[in-house]
This record gives C-alpha cells, structure tokens and sequence, in this order.
C-alpha cells in the first residue's frame, strides 16, 4: 500500500461501522470504527497501511486522527447508549505521552458525546517500550470514563498481561476456531480466559464470527458481545439497533433447545450410572476392593477404562484397575497417592456424601491418556468414594454427552 498516495489523498480516507451486538438485548450496543480508502472507485482496508512497520508513525497518526474525527461526528448521531470502539497499538497510543489522543477525544466531549462511549481497544504484543507507562497511560485513560479492551488473547502467554490490565472487554479472535488441529488447545485456552475474565470482572466480546456454529460456540463460552460477517459486515452507514433482534431470538431458541438436550442426556446417564453402581456395590461390597471392581467390569465393561476408590481426604485405597490393549489389569503404584489437588474434587466429596449419590463430571481431558473423558463418582460409604473414567469411546457412541 503506497503511504504517500494515501496521504495526497485523505479526502478519500473514510470510517466504516461494524456493529457488535448484545446477547442480553439482541440488540446493537456498539461500533467498532475501521478505516477504509476508496481508490478508483473500489473501497480498500487501511488494516495494512496502519500495520505496516515501514510506513512511519507520523503519517499513521495523520490518517488516524482524520479517520476518528470523521467517526465521532458520526457517532454523534447515535443512541446515547452505543459505545464506539477505536483501535490503537500501543505505539502509537504511546505518541506524545498519549495526549493528543485525549485532547480529540475531549473535543467531542465539548460537543456532548460522553467518553464513557467510548472504548480504547489496544494491543501492545509488539511493543518495546515501557509497559509500566503504558499502563500507567491506560489507567489515567479510565479517569475519564474511557474503556478498556484487549485484543488477540488466545494464547497462554498473555494471561499475565490480562491480569495486570483487568480490561473491561476481554476480545476473542475465533479464527482459531476454523482449524481442527487447533480446536482443542482452543477450548482449553479459551476455558481459562473465561473463567480469568469471570474473576477480574471482564466481559467476551467474540469476533470474526462468519458462521452459525460460531455464533454457538461464543453463546455457549460465555460470549456476552459478538461480531463479524455473519451477523452484518463493516459499512458506511449504521444499522437500525434491533433489526437482528428476531434472527438473534430465534438462533439462541436453537441453541438453548439443543444445550437443554444435551443437559438431559448427561443428567439421564448419571441417573443411570447411579442406579446401576448403586446396586453392584450393595451386592458386591464383601468381596473387597478387587472383586467390586471385577463384578462392575462384568456390567461395564464397554464404558468405563479406569476405576479406584479413594477415602474422603483424597487418599487413593485401592490400585487403579485399568483396561489395557490386552484387558483390565491392576496398577499398583497408584495406591496411596492424594488427588485432593484436583480442582473440584473436595467440594464434589461434600457434595456427595450430603446428597447421598453420585456425580458425573464435566468433559475434561484425561492426564494420562490425552483422552476427552468424564468420571462417574459414587460415595459408598461414609469414607470411601469410588470413581469410574468413562471412556471416549462410549462418549462418541452417546454424542450428547461430548
């Protein structure tokens, strides 16, 4: 992209609006300002000019401060409740300590636009300078009502950086989510972010969302705002507020019909699980750790791949009896080791021994085995707690259970 054509030529240099809409509302709560240049005739992305590393941070900062002029005039015309999202990188956010970008932004206060519209995303993944006074920036950025969002966080390597910020938007990039060799280490990455953003106060905001399964998957990962191609494309022009309201209402119906079925089916199978241990171990108790678990094998056999029985501190009791390539076989080694550790397993020991019955656990991946697995947890006795993995394979074969 020619930099001097660009800057012979700002009249042609313009804002387009990509809405970003509400799961609460279905409705458009936001804009996200991006900058386009129209050249003979055809309207062109200025992404690669602002990301190009030979173009100077002066002739950036030009076309920058046009583009956000001529999208604040805009937004004056909005709801006062629509937020108005401006990307910066942390270099050029960083230019002349920051203030020139607030000194614009207090111009449209004076003409009655509130900065607590106004959103600041930033990333600062290739920035050399100071992080400590860019952060120190961002905060007094707060002062005056501005927002914070931080973009591009699929990677373990930022949550240091999430958590030193404690953005107001957390923006997850589902690009990722397109490519299969990289959807699992999605999902778990994507897990821990939301249950980091749970903790500091943060809300997912899901982009690039192209598709209905998107859409589906940042409903169900806890995505509060969403946006991309699919839902409406970057424009001129902005959009009436609710005119998705319907399509969104009826896409959550299905979403929520599909969950609720896959909810029953877990909840079903846990019954069954109960009623069935239940009954094998009021039989079968006398005859020691080993002959439970071989009178379980009999009924179980096509389920379960791993089974031990620990004491309510998390104390492993009995060996594991582990089914093999060639049949199930003990493990010896694993007796007397505590899996108190584990997240969530003193409070499901609570939990079972008050409710009196068991407990079949959330999807996870399986330490040993690198296998998708969930366990079924049974109190037999007032200390003793049996545990059966359930395999992947009977996972995949009853599909609402995965």
């Amino acid at each position: 992209m020619d930099a001097l054509e660009i800057l012979s030529d700002l009249e042609n240099c313009f804002p387009y609006f990509q809405p970003i809409f509400s799961a609460d509302e279905q409705l458009v709560i936001a804009y996200e300002v991006l900058g386009r240049y129209q050249s003979e005739g055809t309207v062109i992305s200025l992404g690669p000019f602002f990301q190009d590393d030979q173009i100077p941070d002066e002739y950036k900062l030009e076309v920058d401060f046009l583009l956000v002029n001529k999208a604040l005039e805009k937004a004056l015309e909005l709801d006062e409740d629509i937020s108005i999202c401006l990307n910066r990188n942390a270099e050029l956010l960083m230019y002349g300590n920051g203030e020139p970008f607030l000194q614009q932004l207090l111009e449209f206060e004076k003409k009655g636009l509130s900065l607590n519209r106004i959103v600041l995303e930033i990333s600062d993944r290739h920035y050399d300078g100071d992080l400590d006074q860019f952060d120190h920036l961002l905060q007094y950025y707060r002062t005056y009502g501005i927002k914070i969002a931080l973009s591009s966080i699929v990677k373990a390597s930022h949550f240091e950086r999430i958590a030193e910020l404690e953005p107001d938007i957390l923006k997850i990039n589902l690009e990722a989510l397109k490519s299969t060799a990289t959807g699992m280490n999605f999902n778990d990455v994507l897990f821990t972010i939301s249950l980091l953003a749970r903790k500091i106060g943060s809300t997912l905001l899901f982009e690039n969302i192209e598709m209905s399964y998107q859409l589906q998957f940042a409903w169900k990962n806890g995505g509060r705002y969403y946006q991309g191609f699919y839902l409406h494309p970057p424009a001129g022009e902005f959009v009436p507020r609710d005119f998705l309201r319907h399509r969104l209402k009826e896409k959550f119906h299905d979403f929520i019909s599909y969950e609720k079925r896959k909810l029953e089916a877990v909840y079903l199978t846990a019954e069954f699980f109960q009623a069935k241990i239940h009954d094998l171990v009021l039989k079968n108790k006398k005859l020691g750790y080993e002959g439970l678990f071989q009178a379980i094998v009999k009924e179980m056999d096509q389920v379960a791949f791993r089974m031990y029985i620990c004491d309510e501190d998390g104390f492993q009791k009995s060996s594991n009896f582990f089914k093999g390539a060639e049949g199930w076989f003990l493990q010896e080694e694993y007796k007397d080791k505590n899996w108190s550790w584990r997240p969530y397993f003193l409070e499901n020991i609570i939990k079972m021994r008050n409710e009196r019955k068991g407990i079949l656990s959330d999807l996870y991946s399986d330490i040993e085995t690198g296998e998708t697995i969930r366990t079924f947890s049974f109190p037999m006795n007032g200390n003793e707690y049996l545990f059966i993995d359930i395999s992947y394979h009977y996972l995949f074969e009853h599909d609402q259970l995965l």
